[in-house]
């Protein structure tokens, strides 16, 4: 490494953001970039590790020791090409992923991870400043054509590598604008949409046609697909929301977070609403039911659309505030983490269970809850259980389910192709080829692992092109 004792002259630096009471103002992005030589310095605190397990930590294997030594030493074009060597789309998981690689970093066993989120992300935004970032033109093309259905992280990471393979690749997406849930699940505030649209410039210079407001099941039946393209790759991604089948589920002001995310996603962006239900937290007690990102891009959103007040309620335990690391390390710790929209203005709580909703006139008005607690059983499960006159009732003009996904939506595309699924629910698809049960049909992303990460999803991407590219050819020459 250019720095051997970097890591004990240089303490951690994250990035800043803007106040408070500015960012929640507006929609846009509200991370400050750091200044070159303080990622420099950054990069130095790398370790020279025996084993990098920043390697295993990071589903797309990020080659991260190499590209902070890089911007060390001022490389940042070298840099670059590392990043790309095993991501196709830093800037998303720059601005998105929770960095399981910081968590698994040598130097978070003293709870001082490098900051490697903050680094990847510079080093593709100065990337697109320089204009490094180039389509990569196959040298040849092949007479294999390759219909990728979903445009989300894992069908653009495919579609983009077996363009580069040489196969002629079509991109049918079932909504107005390619991108899926970086499209229009994702909030502005934490990643603008101008990184898809740079992206969307950069493979169609590669090749890739795509094709908005096509939705496969409906416009177009698989049986067309299958006849009119050498390969289909299904990655439409897990749709079909975890309800909460409690009394007074009926009542107008219960929502899936999804729904409302989606909707100020198409609103900012100019699109049509058409006869959909309008929600808005503007003037509203909101209540969001789920501890996850979802969640908390619900926090955030109802905050910048001026609500009343955000509670956030999650059934599991409250996790200690630092992660036992001597127990966990490098595995994804159990500790409390608190995103930025939480920190604009949220009350959590927690072991907290809904009971069923109250409503006026068909309106709900609040929810009456429980306080539970959990326990491990002789079998090492978690177990809850509710505490004997815990009940209580908070008040509410919005709630939003924000409970996760339980698996792809089955009618329509899915039934048409016939694919099996898997005991969740999910597409059946192994990670050694990706295939389904279904000749020359493919899966990947959380269509085919359940609800993950965008990182996860690339990794998937990226790794069943090269499935396809196999299968269409006998052989690959493409990157995992």
């Amino acid at each position: 490494m250019g720095k051997p004792t970097g890591f004990v002259e240089i303490q951690r630096q994250g990035h800043a953001y803007e106040p408070v009471s500015d960012r929640i103002r507006h929609f846009d992005e509200f991370v400050l970039p750091m200044e070159d030589g303080d990622l420099r310095r950054q990069g130095a605190r790398c370790m020279d590790c025996g084993i990098p397990f920043c390697h295993s930590g990071c589903p797309v294997s990020n080659i991260i020791p190499d590209w902070n030594d890089l911007v060390y030493r001022k490389r940042w074009r070298e840099a670059l090409d590392v990043l790309h060597s095993t991501n196709n789309f830093p800037e998303f998981t720059g601005r998105v992923c929770p960095a399981p690689c910081e968590q698994s970093c040598t130097l978070n066993l003293q709870h001082e991870p490098v900051t490697i989120k903050n680094i990847e992300c510079a080093i593709v935004d100065k990337a697109w400043e320089e204009g490094w970032v180039r389509p990569q033109i196959p040298a040849h093309r092949t007479s294999k054509r390759v219909a990728v259905v979903g445009s989300g992280p894992a069908g653009l990471a495919c579609a983009q590598q077996l363009a580069r393979a040489g196969h002629h690749v079509v991109v049918c997406e079932k909504n107005a604008r390619i991108g899926g849930l970086l499209r229009y699940g994702i909030p502005d505030f934490k990643m603008n949409k101008l990184m898809i649209d740079r992206r969307m410039g950069q493979m169609q210079a590669e090749g890739v046609k795509f094709l908005p407001g096509v939705n496969v099941g409906v416009d177009v039946t698989a049986e067309t697909l299958l006849e009119d393209f050498d390969a289909v790759v299904l990655a439409g991604g897990s749709e079909q929301p975890r309800d909460l089948p409690v009394p007074g589920r009926e009542l107008d002001g219960i929502h899936f977070a999804m729904d409302f995310l989606t909707q100020q996603n198409r609103r900012l962006a100019g699109e049509k609403l058409g006869n959909a239900k309008r929600i808005n937290a503007q003037g509203k007690r909101v209540i969001v039911i789920g501890g996850g990102d979802t969640g908390s891009d619900c926090i955030g959103t109802s905050i910048r659309q001026e609500a009343r007040w955000v509670t956030q309620f999650e059934i599991l335990p409250q996790p200690p505030e630092r992660e036992d690391s001597a127990m966990t390390w490098p595995d994804w710790p159990d500790k409390l983490m608190t995103t930025s929209s939480q920190e604009e203005g949220c009350r959590r709580e927690w072991t907290v269970a809904t009971k069923r909703f109250l409503g006026e006139d068909g309106v709900v008005t609040g929810l009456e809850a429980v306080r539970v607690e959990w326990h491990t059983d002789a079998d090492g499960r978690m177990t809850m259980s509710e505490i004997p006159d815990s009940a209580f009732e908070v008040k509410a003009d919005l709630v939003l389910l924000a409970m996760g996904f339980v698996h792809p939506v089955h009618e329509g595309m899915l039934a048409q192709f016939g694919v099996d699924l898997d005991g969740r629910g999910n597409v059946a698809a192994e990670t050694g080829d990706y295939q389904t049960s279904v000749e020359k049909v493919f899966s990947a992303g959380d269509m085919r692992r359940g609800q993950s990460l965008v990182v996860w999803a690339i990794r998937e991407g990226r790794q069943c092109a090269r499935s396809v590219d196999a299968f269409l050819m006998g052989e690959t020459g493409l990157p995992r």
